[in-house]
């Protein structure tokens, strides 16, 4: 199974998420989403997958400091517009396992999803 974490090096969530596949001896490739860039197809196949709701973190500082007028959002494209110009926006870390999308750092549901084990 091959997995991809997305996500930007100064996360906790993500380093978090790194050490726990690390200790969990899964093999995986870092994609930095500030320094290679989302990948469009990718954003906009994860929103299809699990929602822009889930996706768009609203309590970053980089939501805070966007204009009032990009933060109401009315459909998909325009998430997805918004998080490609602001790649902080994408909740992070974002795991693509082929058949599995998880957002965000879940000790618990990485196990589930990523080993099979249960808690």
């Amino acid at each position: 199974m091959a997995i991809t974490v997305f996500g930007i090096a100064s996360c906790d969530s993500c380093r978090k998420a790194r050490h726990w596949l690390d200790a969990s001896g899964l093999v995986y490739r870092y994609h930095d989403l500030r320094r290679e860039g989302v990948p469009e197809k990718a954003l906009q196949a994860w929103v299809a997958r699990a929602g822009w709701e889930k996706l768009l973190n609203r309590r970053s500082a980089t939501w805070r400091r966007i204009p009032d007028v990009d933060k109401d959002i009315q459909e998909p494209a325009q998430a997805v517009a918004l998080m490609l110009e602001y790649p902080t926006l994408i909740k992070r870390p974002v795991i693509c396992s082929g058949r599995d999308l998880l957002v965000g750092f879940d000790a618990e549901e990485y196990g589930r999803e990523l080993t099979g084990q249960t808690a």
